[in-house]
């Protein structure tokens, strides 16, 4: 494989591994006094410990000391997500439109716990594993079948980001279980939590997309708190 593709194709991968909304750097910060701010620490209380307690029982990464952290960005739509800084430490990350949103404690645990599972359920060094795959596979076909090298980064690009994609719907439904699990655990209602669905774009079932339909999402949750309420 050419050397200074491959490259390129590692560069992206480690763009990709920390999903840290552009333009977000630098204005990431600890919840304050901002409007909705008082409700989202109280909830934080709340699921934070329970989050790192769950962390630890499953042993799955390395790290679970969590930091919250809120995008003070005006005139953003509704976001969070979960990354990793350099030192392994996961960052649960939140925009003040989607505190803002949340219509009660339930929907802001609901989140919270659904973020937090994505790093006990190692999710993100299992997509960088697969968006490696991907690339690797993309650029050794594009190499054996004697393209230029613009053409073998371009195949270890869209290698990438099809094995990334692969296992999206998967990880989303399985970071919805786990977190109906920890908002239960914090004290709060996942079902009613989950009418943040409801709120939100449906991605339906479209091809190759990287969410299932809101209503296979809140049929999920409801049934997993059912179960963990009356057992199996």
């Amino acid at each position: 494989m050419h050397r200074l593709a491959l490259i390129a194709i590692l560069a992206l991968l480690a763009a990709c591994s920390a999903p840290v909304p552009q333009g977000a750097q630098g204005l990431m910060q600890p919840p304050g006094t901002l409007p909705g701010e008082a409700t989202f620490a109280e909830v934080a209380a709340r699921v934070g410990p329970v989050a790192e307690a769950m962390c630890r029982e499953r042993a799955v990464v390395r790290s679970c000391n969590f930091r919250l952290l809120i995008d003070t960005r005006p005139d953003q739509p509704p976001n969070a997500f979960q990354t990793v800084d350099r030192y392994d430490r996961p960052i649960l990350g939140f925009n003040l439109a989607l505190i803002e949103q949340a219509r009660n404690p339930d929907e802001l645990a609901f989140v919270m716990g659904h973020e937090a599972a994505h790093h006990i359920a190692g999710h993100i060094p299992q997509r960088e594993q697969a968006a490696l795959s991907g690339a690797l596979m993309g650029a050794i076909l594009a190499t054996a079948q004697g393209l230029p090298e613009t053409e073998v980064q371009r195949a270890g690009q869209l290698g990438a980001a099809y094995g990334a994609r692969q296992f999206s719907r998967d990880f989303e439904l399985e970071a919805d279980a786990i977190g109906t699990e920890l908002a239960l655990r914090a004290g709060y209602d996942a079902v009613r939590g989950s009418a943040f669905f409801d709120r939100l774009p449906d991605p339906g079932d479209r091809f190759q997309g990287t969410h299932p339909s809101n209503a296979a999402r809140k049929a999920l949750v409801r049934a997993t708190q059912t179960r963990l309420l009356t057992g199996p």
